[in-house]
């Protein structure tokens, strides 16, 4: 007697990738999220190359895994897909200390976070 098997947590129509222990802080990871988030994957891989933020490029890399993700486990059109969901998630917090004035020390943290990015195909309308 076994457990029912998990049922899955995407749709048929979706892909995700999900990039973890990225050395950047959350809050400014997100800013990048919601630059892509709703848009035509071609689009928000434009504006990920143009960006001037120090993780676009690791955000450029998880967009492009979950397109790849979607065109070779999924079978999905990569013309018709759209960044469906874009969320940051916190992981650990490196704590370091820094020495400072009268012998005291001042704590410097530097976190991590993870990134998951889904894609959808959705249908085109044809032109007529």
């Amino acid at each position: 007697m076994s457990k029912e098997k998990n049922p899955p947590r995407l749709g048929e129509n979706e892909a995700k990738a999900v990039a973890r222990m990225l050395r950047v802080s959350p809050q400014k990871l997100n800013l990048l999220a919601q630059l892509i988030r709703g848009k035509k994957v071609e689009r928000a891989l434009a504006d990920l190359e143009f960006s001037r933020k120090r993780s676009a490029l690791d955000v450029r890399k998880t967009l492009e895994s979950a397109i790849a993700n979607a065109e070779n486990n999924h079978d999905l059109d990569v013309d018709d897909l759209i960044v469906a969901q874009a969320f940051v998630g916190k992981d650990m917090v490196m704590k370091r200390h820094q020495a400072r004035a009268r012998g005291r020390a001042g704590r410097i943290e530097k976190p991590f976070a993870n990134l998951t990015i889904i894609v959808r195909e959705v249908a085109t309308q044809s032109q007529a």
